[in-house]
């Protein structure tokens, strides 16, 4: 079956003097000349905030319910394994259908799931069965709402906003991180978990409302069936034979799928050897949001020109192996808490780059296969990287399995050093098929 082709609408004009180039030259907030964006950014900073807070109640719930690291780095498994059954037949999903629907569909069922979550939890009838049942019915919803908000960017800005517009877009998951897991932390002590579950399934009705309310290319729609493992094959092909692509997506599997990890530890770090409870588990958090929230704007504010980007992919990546050492041999909380920050800016650097090259690179007919993919890499690998961190925190200690996610980062950019001359060369080829066109 042949891709579907977009019903094209114009982007608003552009007021920037670099259009004609592939990357562009963006400043932080250029993006916000966009009607659509500006909906889209008010809606996800609310629901992801409220997302936030449901993750920090959550994994204090399970904790709190079976004082096991083992089962953190469980119930982070459940919510990463569907990503691996069904991350890339969501891809061509959503490069057959209306990208906007499938975003609301999965947008509702984590809606609901928060509303089951806050009612088990507020009779007190929760157990930790049900959070891994139901984290794994959110990460299935969560396999095709992200590569749908990833490739929907796309459908929002012109292509030289695009660099902009997805540094923005990870401020938003920054600024969540940021304030979400800071008022978590408060009313887990004065409204319990049960108020935090509650306060994100009314979160997504902003989210849902921006959604409804854009102006986007609409998709001349294709069928879903048996015609979609042809689709399947065509992205997972690209992203194969593009070795750049491919390169970037190993990194992806390295930093995230094994090295940021860690964080699967943080309550216990907060807990046992911070000696922080509740409040210093929301502050841990929000110090690495706050980092995220600044690397993203310096990233967004500087030129998205190619030695740029990859100047950015090598500071994300030290500064992420240097920091997580750093915490987890930490017993201070004020150390913890600086390292938490440079563990967010690397971390910015590292993802913003690695999606912003990645989306350049790719065909419009190929980008929700290959965002998919990407989120596969991104979330898919994380399953095991949560059970090996669980395993050796609850065998060796939660600092040595820290430290050896330390490790994986390190390696993971001595790995890219060697790769520079070819993503150079990758970035040069792109430039010279636009100036082509």
């Amino acid at each position: 079956m042949p891709p579907p082709e977009l019903v094209e609408t114009p982007h608003e004009p552009d007021s920037g003097g670099e259009a004609d180039k592939p990357w562009g030259g963006p400043t932080a907030f250029r993006v916000f000349r966009h009607r659509n964006y500006r909906l889209f950014f008010s809606g996800q900073i609310v629901a992801l905030t409220g997302t936030w807070m449901q993750m920090v109640a959550q994994s204090w719930l399970v904790l709190k319910l079976t004082d096991s690291p083992l089962m953190l780095g469980v119930v982070a498994f459940s919510n990463s394994l569907p990503v691996v059954i069904v991350g890339l037949f969501a891809g061509a999903v959503i490069d057959l259908v209306d990208r906007r629907k499938v975003i609301l569909a999965a947008q509702v069922v984590m809606m609901v799931n928060a509303f089951v979550l806050a009612a088990l939890a507020w009779t007190g009838a929760v157990r930790v069965e049900h959070v891994m049942i139901l984290t794994a019915i959110n990460g299935l919803a969560h396999s095709f709402e992200m590569p749908g908000r990833q490739a929907l960017v796309a459908d929002m800005v012109p292509r030289e906003d695009l660099p902009s517009a997805i540094a923005m877009n990870s401020t938003i998951f920054s600024g969540a991180r940021t304030i979400g897991p800071a008022i978590a932390g408060v009313l887990i002590g004065i409204i319990g978990v049960a108020g935090c579950f509650l306060t994100n399934a009314i979160s997504y009705t902003a989210a849902m409302g921006s959604l409804i309310a854009l102006e986007v290319p609409r998709r001349a729609g294709g069928r879903v069936g048996w015609a979609m493992l042809g689709q399947v094959r065509a992205g997972v092909a690209y992203a194969w034979t593009h070795r750049p692509t491919r390169f970037l997506l190993l990194l992806v599997v390295i930093n995230f799928g094994l090295a940021m990890q860690y964080g699967v530890l943080v309550p216990l770090f907060a807990r046992d050897i911070l000696h922080g409870g509740a409040r210093g588990y929301g502050f841990l958090m929000t110090a690495q949001g706050l980092g995220s929230v600044i690397g993203a704007l310096a990233m967004a504010s500087r030129s998205g020109g190619p030695r740029a980007l990859r100047q950015n992919l090598v500071f994300g990546t030290f500064c992420l192996s240097a920091a997580i050492a750093v915490f987890g041999l930490s017993r201070s909380m004020p150390l913890s808490l600086v390292a938490q920050m440079f563990i967010g800016a690397g971390l910015m650097h590292q993802m913003v780059t690695t999606n912003t090259m990645i989306q350049f690179f790719v065909a419009d007919e190929l980008r929700g296969r290959v965002m998919s993919i990407y989120m596969l890499c991104f979330l898919g690998t994380a399953p095991l990287g949560s059970l090996e961190v669980g395993f050796v925190g609850e065998h060796f200690g939660p600092r040595i399995a820290v430290v050896i996610c330390a490790g994986f980062a390190l390696v993971c950019g001595v790995i890219l050093l060697t790769k520079l001359k070819m993503l150079a060369e990758a970035q040069e080829e792109l430039e010279r098929q636009a100036a082509a066109v």
